[in-house]
């Protein structure tokens, strides 16, 4: 089975998520786009997250339970790091051929997750274009360090499973972002 795991805060989930995990399931002819909601993210501030079960929640009303599913199991296996989340689905699901899915903002943060080089040994991943990220994250750190690694768009559909390997897919831009929404939310000018 040719798994994509999308992984976030889903602070709330939306439109945009969906999007994304729509258009790589697609471009990367994968069975199935796992939306792994994180129980915490140690790069995110505490304050103003919803409870993991409200976001797991509007996780699971954007996915179609068939081929985008909201998963908790990072809170399962009790990870807190993409890296320990990895290992763990590598060595549960040894069948299954994973690729990692990120928005353009994620590559340019991508050096200050907790050993990233072992992340991308171990787990190919697609970069999708985020509004005000995309040029600076393929001129980042990562993209730079990885370079010899990254493949055109035309193979996305060989990717999952072969690590190490990246692809960028030039691809409409969503505009919609979950701080935008909790600002607006909260009548907060934009």
């Amino acid at each position: 089975m040719r798994i994509g795991l999308l992984g976030g805060s889903f602070n709330p989930a939306h439109d945009g998520h969906r999007h994304v995990a729509a258009l790589a399931r697609r471009r990367l002819k994968l069975d199935q786009v796992w939306l792994l909601v994180s129980p915490g993210n140690p790069l995110k501030p505490r304050n103003g997250m919803a409870p993991f079960a409200e976001r797991l929640a509007s996780a699971a009303r954007i996915a179609d339970g068939r081929r985008i599913l909201a998963s908790g199991i990072e809170a399962t296996f009790n990870t807190r790091y993409t890296v320990d989340t990895m290992r763990q689905l590598l060595r549960r699901f040894p069948n299954a051929r994973f690729v990692w899915i990120m928005g353009a903002d994620l590559l340019e943060q991508l050096p200050r997750w907790r050993r990233w080089r072992d992340i991308v040994r171990s787990l190919p991943f697609a970069v999708l274009p985020r509004p005000n990220y995309t040029h600076r994250a393929l001129a980042g750190q990562a993209a730079h360090r990885l370079r010899a690694n990254r493949r055109p768009a035309r193979e996305a559909p060989l990717l999952p499973g072969a690590a190490p390997g990246w692809v960028f897919l030039p691809e409409r831009q969503n505009p919609l972002s979950a701080t935008a929404i909790r600002q607006a939310a909260e009548g907060t000018v934009l």
